[in-house]
Parts: structure tokens; C-alpha cells; sequence
């Protein structure tokens, strides 16, 4: 088996981690039903309510530190996220409160901490003063107006918008200067709104390009297909039916996915682009024998599951854990780690190596059906030499009508 992946690499990764997050809590006070962890799915753990020990967060901070702290540090000081993620996390706020108190004790300097929560701002009203004391980045989730709400609802079914609204406001009254700088939006898309609807209402309402995600459509329940198709859209078939699209698709800019195809173009394939100086000075590095587009393990996060179980991120099945945090410690095995991935990437070689669009590829072998199977799982994002052609033509033509567009590309986007 060929070692795409290395233990000392993953070290390195881990050592640079831009950022951890802990889902606080499984519990929820809304029911949403297009819920990552609802009637949808069948690839997470079963929801019982349960919180995160706090305990668990201080054993793996202080497992952190060494590597924070180690010669594989690819930088004199980082910046690094801490993360707070649900369920609801404001319903277990005790730990948020704990683990930042750990946090800003930590004895290193070569780290400067950032804190940050995702949350549905039911609660946002009781803790919004503390949370702008610590300068929490605060990313609300909302799918636009009242109809556009419609699937966020509590547990009794009673539609959530006047309550989030309510909270989003009193926090814009009370801290108009945290909430323009700290405050941010996503919303789902699905059969009750649409990229123009969703972008009308931010835009008139608080002045803002929210994040706008289509459902996730890995993991889904054989008995709700049909279900999930009927409420899944699109992101670039629901932009290209509004009346104003064109419009639109600026004014999104790099939220956009017309926007990000081509920025993913330039970077990948225009040979402008360098990450830093060495890069530049010296020449790129050789892309070695890196499969799929498939983030290194702990390259961008580390996602801790409110049953201490360590992910890559929140957006692949818990079956995919690649270690826990238990009672005596933290369990990270990075040479199993590293046969993992390398395993996965041995059945995808022969596609990765025949594929044209393999150096901008963004195919997670984690939301791929049947990876953790043997055989040879079929990568849809495979491209043909027509295929890529016509996309490369497609882009350059982007370009071409519209050259402010791609010096403001090169000149804003700054990609980490």
C-alpha cells in the first residue's frame, strides 16, 4: 500500500490546528426538520439529551498543548478557534463558561485564542452580555423571513422566527458595534426559500450576505429519500432562477458558487497564486501523491462529539471517528490514523490518477458512498478531458466578461 499519509505529518497538522470545536450538548430547543441530526439521517449517534463533560474539554486542551508547543509548529504564533457547537450550546452554557476560563489561563503565548459559537438564538437574550464581553464570533442560524423560516420550529411545533428576530434585534440595539463586527448568518436552503429570498431578506433587514448551505445528502435513511428530495435545492440551480441573478451572484461575491468555481480555478491552475513567501522565493512544492480533495486529518478542525468521540469536522458520520477522548485520556493513534486514509486513498487511486480536475478536486472520501467498503467506490466529482475543457472554457469566459471580477479574485480572497 502506497503511504499517501505519514504519522509525522498528521503530528504536523495537529501541532497547526486553525480550530477545535466541542458539540456541548446533543439537546436541542428547536425541531427542525431537515435537522443535520433528524428524521433525515441515519449516520450519528443517538440523540439522548446528553451534555459534554467539561472534564473531558480540559483533558484534551492540555493534551493539545504539548503539540502547540512542539518543533512541528509551522509558525512562530497561531491564531486558533475554539468552537461551540450543538444541539443548542447555549443550553449547556456552564461549559462554554468553563472552557473559556481554561482557556485564557493556558500557559503559551504562542497561540492567540478566538472564541466562536454556532446558534439558533433562542436563547440569545440571556447570555448575549457575556458573550459580547469575550467577543464571541456569533453565526445565527436563520433561513430567512417568516416563510422562509417555516422549518424551524420548537418542540411543540410552534414556529421559532419572532423569537430569534427578537433576540438578533435586542442584541443589534444593545451592542451595535460587536454585532456588525462579530455577528453572522446562515441559512439552509430547501423547498421553502430560495438563494433570491434569503439574500432580499438579510440584505434589507440587517445589511449582510449571510452563508447559505444546501442540505447534507450523505447519510440519508432509505425511507426518507423521497422526503429529502422533495425538500433538498440546489445552491446554483435556485441562484440561476432568480430574476436578478447576475446581480445577485456579485453582490455574493466568494459566498457565491459561481464566485468560488472560479476563485478555486485561479488558485488551483493559474500559477499566480502563493501561499507564502518560501512559495514564492523558491518555487511550489511537488503535489506529491495526495488522493481526492479530502482535508489532511486535523488540517483545518477537530470536531468533538458530545461523546468525546474526535473527528476531522461536523460534517461526516460519527462511524468515521478517528478517536475518543476517554476517562484516563485522549485516544489518538496516528499510525492507525494514517492507514486509515491511506487505505481509503488506495481505492480511489486509479480514478484520482485518470481524473483532469484533480488538482482542485473537493470530494471528501468521507461523504462518498461505500468507502468503508471494499471494492472500488465510484467518485461522482470524476472529470473527463471534455469535462474539463468545457469547464476550463467556462471559466476563462467568466473572466473574460467580467476582468474587475478577477482582480478582485486575486486581490481580496485570502485562502488559508
Amino acid at each position: 500500500m502506497n503511504a499517501y499519509l505519514k504519522t509525522s505529518f498528521i503530528k504536523q497538522q495537529l501541532s497547526n490546528l486553525k480550530q477545535l470545536t466541542f458539540e456541548v450538548t446533543d439537546a436541542c430547543n428547536l425541531k427542525c426538520k431537515y435537522c443535520g441530526y433528524g428524521e433525515f439521517y441515519n449516520d450519528y449517534d443517538k440523540r439522548e439529551d446528553k451534555n459534554l463533560p467539561v472534564e473531558k474539554a480540559i483533558r484534551l486542551l492540555d493534551y493539545l498543548l504539548p503539540f502547540w508547543q512542539s518543533e512541528y509548529n509551522a509558525a512562530a504564533h497561531r491564531h486558533v478557534y475554539i468552537s461551540f457547537y450543538g444541539g443548542e450550546p447555549l443550553l449547556n452554557m456552564p461549559f462554554i463558561e468553563q472552557v473559556v476560563a481554561y482557556v485564557e489561563q493556558l500557559p503559551i503565548t504562542s497561540r492567540t485564542f478566538t472564541f466562536s459559537m454556532t446558534t439558533n438564538a433562542m436563547l440569545l437574550n440571556r447570555y448575549m452580555d457575556w458573550l459580547a464581553t469575550k467577543d464571541f464570533n456569533i453565526l445565527v442560524s436563520l433561513d430567512g423571513d417568516r416563510d422562509n423560516n417555516a422549518y424551524r420550529v420548537d418542540r411543540a411545533g410552534h414556529e421559532a422566527f419572532d423569537t430569534i428576530v427578537r433576540n438578533v434585534e435586542l442584541l443589534r440595539e444593545k451592542y451595535p458595534d460587536y454585532f456588525q463586527r462579530k455577528i453572522n448568518f446562515n441559512a439552509v436552503l430547501h423547498n421553502k426559500n430560495s438563494v433570491e429570498e434569503i439574500h432580499r431578506f438579510f440584505k434589507e433587514k440587517y445589511d449582510t450576505m449571510p452563508s447559505i448551505g444546501e442540505l447534507n445528502n450523505m447519510g440519508i435513511r432509505p425511507d426518507r429519500q423521497q422526503l429529502f428530495q422533495q425538500t433538498y435545492r440546489n445552491q446554483t440551480e435556485s441562484l440561476f432562477q432568480a430574476e436578478h441573478y447576475e446581480e445577485i451572484d456579485r453582490e455574493r461575491f466568494i459566498k457565491s458558487p459561481t464566485y468560488q468555481t472560479v476563485c478555486t480555478f485561479l488558485h488551483q491552475y493559474s500559477g499566480f497564486v502563493y501561499h507564502d513567501y518560501n512559495e514564492l522565493l523558491y518555487g511550489k512544492p511537488e503535489s506529491g501523491n495526495w488522493i481526492t480533495g479530502t482535508c489532511p486529518p486535523f488540517g483545518k478542525k477537530m470536531f468533538i462529539t458530545v461523546n468525546g468521540k474526535i473527528l476531522p469536522c461536523e460534517r461526516i458520520g460519527h462511524q468515521f471517528a478517528l478517536g475518543q477522548i476517554g476517562e484516563q485520556g485522549v485516544e489518538l493513534d496516528f499510525k492507525a490514523i494514517a492507514k486509515i486514509y491511506n487505505r481509503y486513498f488506495a481505492r480511489l487511486e486509479g480514478q484520482c490518477t485518470r481524473c483532469f480536475n484533480k488538482k482542485s478536486c473537493t470530494q471528501c472520501i468521507f461523504n462518498m458512498e461505500d468507502i468503508d467498503i471494499d471494492g472500488k467506490p465510484v467518485c461522482h466529482g470524476f472529470t473527463t478531458k471534455e469535462d474539463f475543457e468545457q469547464y476550463e472554457s467556462q471559466v476563462k469566459n467568466f473572466i473574460a466578461r467580467h476582468p474587475e471580477d478577477y482582480y478582485r479574485l486575486m486581490e481580496e480572497v485570502v485562502v488559508e
